[in-house]
This record gives structure tokens, C-alpha cells and sequence, in this order.
């Protein structure tokens, strides 16, 4: 019988390789939008059936397929674990600015260099590899193991993990007991829990005219615009409704010095605050015409107390002296802020690996952003993340340190190894 010990030895053994798959994932481009995540799909594909696993391709977009396999455990019945991880990125925005190309997967010695490798293919591929240990062992363990790795996260999860929770039977074969996922999420944390997202598209239309007439004819679209997102940036005085014991456990210094330390300085506060982000704005057609029409995206973060609909009670107070504006609700795009148990036996689990593998006890915290960690916690699923360093996701020269790639792995392994093998 394997023990614990070497499985960590066969990790070691195995580093070169495990990089060497994590590089490749990362030259097999999959920004999205597009979305077009084929080639990454069938790495995965490709690097299963090498192990000898059969996996299983469900794609209801032809372009975004998403990978999914599964296994049961020899030693009976027991929870189900989901390994949960997304192959689609962020876009790359000026590819020739990169010192290393953004599909290099370059290794220098310490990082791997490329997009994605953050957020979040170091952690996907942890996963399937996890995935690929696991299964040898499949006779020491009881209950079953499952692997989902999507192709539809960054543009909102309908086409990924919400469509293999949501259409594939009921329930799905997909859903589990507790999940496991690899997003961002720094090694001294365990996520248990992420803010909310409110989408929302405002359209102003004014009358417009020469530039010259704006006393007589108005300030045209655009200065209503600007004076719109002013009202809204009042919308992070809002105070959430935070559960108390939630509350206190924010406010401990350990949470606030590990929150700040992983995310930056101040995140600690913004955890329990709202966002307010204008990320697209268009208006007007030329410098001496007063634009008839603006239309402004808005990303509004809803922290753990706060809905969406006190926010949209706001806005619609707001708009009583803006009759020149109206939205619209991106629905796909707006979700609840979510969390689970933090004293789940699972999540206990994990962080007394980590610990072993890192030689810190992670501290139990939720995310500024959004993942697909959500859809299992809106169904009352256990569901945490633990994963690499935050820092350089979606930004110009994002790469992802190996130390952290591999601590992740081992992380993973462990922890789904020893939850299905405990008495």
C-alpha cells in the first residue's frame, strides 16, 4: 500500500514533467473572449489518455469544449470530490510589450511565463495531475473523484461549470460533496467564499450640436455621463449587513495582515466594502460636437451582506434626477456574494496540508473576485480555493513561480488523498 510519503516522493520524481505540461498549457493559447479554448482542451485531453484515463468532452459551444472525467474509489461508498479548474483566460492586450511572449510558458528557473499561468492554468493543471495521482490509489480510497476542467469562466460560466451543474442530468454526475479549485488565491489563504458582481450597462441620450452651443442646447451626453458615475461612486459608502461572525473574524488582525498581504494593501477593507469600477465608455463622434449619446459599463462588487437589489434601489433613487439615463442588467454576468462553512472537515483538511507543504497554516478568507466556485456554493456545496499567488493575473508579463505550482499540487493531493482515506 502507497503511503502519503510517496506520494509526495513521485511528485518530486515526476517535477520536470509536471512543469513541462504546465508550459504546454499555457503555448496552447485560450483567451476568451474569443474563446476558443480547443487546443488547451486537448492538452488536458491529451496529457489524461498518456496516464491512460478516458476522459470525456461535453461542449455545448463547439469552440469551448470542457474536459471531465471521473473515477470511483475501491474501499465503498464515501463523498464525492470535484476538481474544479478553467482553461479559458483573460485576453492579452499588447502582446509585442511582453519581454517574453504572452504564450511563451518560458521557464527562467523560478516562474513560468505566459498568460494564464496565474489565473488560472498552474492551478488547473495541478488539478489534473492531482486527478492522475489520485486515480492510482483509486483502491485505498472510498468514495469517488471527479475532474472538471472548463472552457467558459472568464465571460460568466454558462457554457462551463454552470452547464455541467445545470445539463447534465439530475443530478449531475458533475456535483459533488465538496470542491477543490486552484484559482488565485495566494498560499496563506483557503477561500471559502468571494464577492458578489452586478453588470450593469447605462445608456444617457441628450439632444446634440455644435460644441460651441452647449449653453443653449446642453452639455450633451457625455458631461451627463461623467456626473452619473460621480452618484454611483457613493455607492461604496454602502454598509453591508455582515453576518457577525463573519464580521469579527474579517477584523482579526490575522485575517486583515493575510488578506493585505496577499491581495495588497487595503484589501482587508475592501472585502467588506463595495466596488465601484467603470471599465467601458463610449460617446461622441468628433471633438467639436456635443455627443447626443454616452453608454458606460459598470462592475459593481457586492461584498458577503449586501444584494443587488439595495444597490439597484440606489441607482433607481439616483436616476429621479437623471431622466436623461436608463440600463440594463447584465443577468449572466450578475451573481450573489457566496460562501460556505469555513469548519468543514475538508476544508480542515486542506489547510493541515498546506501546512505540511508550506509550513504555513493558511487563514481562512473570501475573494475579492468572482469564480466558479460560486455555482457549487449557491447549491450548498462545501467549496474552497487554494491556490497560487494572486500577483500579475491578467497583467502584462503574467507568470506563475513553480515552487508555488508545485506546493499547490502536492496540496491538492494530499488533501483529496487524506479526506477519502480517513476512517
Amino acid at each position: 500500500m502507497a503511503t502519503r510519503q510517496e506520494l509526495l516522493l513521485e511528485i518530486e520524481q515526476n517535477r520536470d514533467e509536471y512543469i513541462i505540461f504546465l508550459q504546454t498549457l499555457i503555448r496552447a493559447a485560450s483567451p476568451n473572449p474569443p474563446g476558443d479554448t480547443k487546443e488547451a482542451a486537448q492538452v488536458i485531453v491529451d496529457y489524461l489518455t498518456g496516464h491512460e484515463i478516458i476522459s470525456k468532452i461535453i461542449a455545448p459551444l463547439p469552440h469551448a469544449p470542457n474536459v471531465v472525467a471521473d473515477f470511483e474509489c475501491g474501499q465503498g461508498s464515501g463523498d464525492r470530490v470535484i476538481l474544479n479548474g478553467h482553461i479559458d483566460t483573460y485576453p492579452v492586450e499588447n502582446p509585442d510589450e511582453w519581454e517574453r511572449g504572452p504564450y511563451s510558458g518560458f521557464n527562467d528557473g523560478k516562474k513560468i511565463h505566459g498568460r494564464g499561468g496565474v489565473d488560472m492554468k498552474a492551478g488547473t493543471a495541478a488539478s489534473v495531475i492531482a486527478f492522475v495521482l489520485l486515480k492510482k490509489r483509486a483502491e485505498q480510497m472510498k468514495g469517488s473523484v471527479a475532474l472538471t476542467a472548463v472552457s467558459d469562466e472568464e465571460t460568466g460560466g454558462k457554457w462551463g461549470t454552470r452547464y455541467l451543474l445545470e445539463h447534465c442530468g439530475d443530478p449531475s454526475p458533475w456535483t459533488g460533496d465538496c470542491v477543490l479549485n486552484g484559482e488565485p488565491g495566494g498560499l496563506s489563504s483557503i477561500r471559502f467564499g468571494e464577492k458578489g458582481t452586478l453588470r450593469i450597462t447605462f445608456t444617457i441620450k441628450t439632444r446634440g450640436g455644435n460644441g460651441a452651443y452647449t449653453k443653449l442646447i446642453g452639455c450633451g451626453a457625455n458631461i451627463v455621463a461623467s456626473q452619473l458615475i460621480t452618484k454611483l461612486l457613493d455607492i461604496e459608502n454602502m454598509v453591508p449587513r455582515l453576518p457577525e461572525e463573519l464580521k469579527k473574524h474579517f477584523e482579526s488582525d490575522k485575517a486583515r495582515q493575510v488578506a493585505d498581504d496577499i491581495m495588497g494593501p487595503g484589501a482587508a477593507d475592501t472585502l467588506m466594502q463595495p466596488t465601484v469600477n467603470i471599465g467601458m465608455i463610449r460617446g461622441g463622434v468628433k471633438v467639436n460636437t456635443i455627443p447626443e449619446q454616452c453608454v458606460f459599463e459598470a462592475d459593481i462588487r457586492l461584498p458577503i451582506g449586501l444584494d443587488g437589489k439595495s444597490v439597484l434601489d440606489r441607482i433607481d433613487e439616483v436616476l429621479k434626477d437623471i431622466p436623461e439615463a436608463s440600463y440594463e442588467i447584465h443577468e449572466a454576468a450578475s451573481n450573489p456574494a457566496n460562501y460556505c462553512t469555513a469548519d468543514h472537515p475538508f476544508s480542515k483538511i486542506v489547510a493541515n496540508c498546506a501546512e505540511e507543504v508550506t509550513g504555513t497554516q493558511p487563514v481562512m478568507l473570501t475573494g475579492l473576485g468572482g469564480t466558479d466556485c460560486k455555482f457549487y456554493r449557491y447549491t450548498g456545496i462545501p467549496t474552497y480555493v487554494y491556490g497560487p499567488s494572486p500577483k500579475g493575473m491578467g497583467g502584462q508579463g503574467e507568470a506563475v513561480l513553480i515552487e508555488e505550482f508545485v506546493a499547490v499540487l502536492k496540496t491538492h493531493t494530499l488533501a483529496v488523498f487524506d479526506y477519502l482515506t480517513a476512517p
